[in-house]
């Protein structure tokens, strides 16, 4: 039962991680955030993390049954959202170098509107965005109403959004530190590897939706005429 928490846990964090790509962000925060002290970053970075933690337990624990009440299969969730991961990693990977600060289009803030702006941009779609809703809730797609599977999963699922947001907050308030000690071509090489375990959670993620739809099939008895 440690074992399979464990695994839960490392799993989504990775998957999670790689999707969100808080070192890539953190180049576009920085310059978008050019204007404020240290001091109001790390408030506004504490804020984007506090809604990047609701965020993710919202799609934990509510999204499932918002795809029930629109009849949309766990299956199909897995499939399409894997495809869309998967395809999102591949085109990470491929495209070409740009600067980081070059790819949201996210309007520099001052110290009177940052916080206004903590949710929206900064958290929706800038930190979390689709692809990292969509994942989480596939994450937890197949939870059972079997109490103690329940407990681990509610577990697995409060430490993924917890160590998640704190992951964020250190990167995002450590924005500068990164830019000084990391540089372009390091910020590169971290967006690759992460391009890459981006791809490969989105093939396993579409392998266990194919898995789960296939495998009923398969197991069905003949019908005797």
């Amino acid at each position: 039962m440690v074992e399979s928490l464990i695994s839960d846990i490392l799993f989504g964090f990775t998957g999670l991680i790689s999707i969100i790509n808080p070192i890539g962000i953190a180049f576009v925060f920085l310059d978008r955030t050019a204007s404020l002290t240290t001091e109001e970053r790390t408030a506004l970075a504490r804020k984007i993390a506090i809604n990047v933690m609701c965020v993710l337990l919202v799609a934990f624990f509510i999204g499932t049954p918002i795809l029930h009440f629109f009849g949309i299969s766990m299956q199909a969730l897995r499939i399409g959202g894997g495809l869309a991961v998967a395809v999102g990693g591949w085109q990470m990977l491929n495209a070409p170098d740009t600067q980081p600060a070059e790819k949201p289009a996210v309007k520099r803030v001052d110290a009177d509107n940052a916080m206004s702006k903590a949710f929206f941009p900064f958290t929706i779609p800038l930190t979390t965005g689709p692809g990292s809703i969509a994942t989480a809730v596939a994450l937890t797609a197949n939870r059972t109403h079997k109490l103690s599977e329940f407990v681990i999963s509610s577990i697995a699922s409060v430490v993924i959004s917890v160590t998640v947001a704190v992951t964020v907050y250190l990167v995002y308030s450590r924005a500068v530190v990164f830019a000084k000690y990391l540089g372009v071509e390091g910020t590169k090489v971290a967006m690759r590897v992460s391009s890459f375990l981006l791809l490969c959670i989105g093939v396993q993620i579409m392998l266990t939706g194919f898995s789960e739809f296939l495998i009923p099939i398969a197991t069905m008895q003949p019908v005797v005429k």
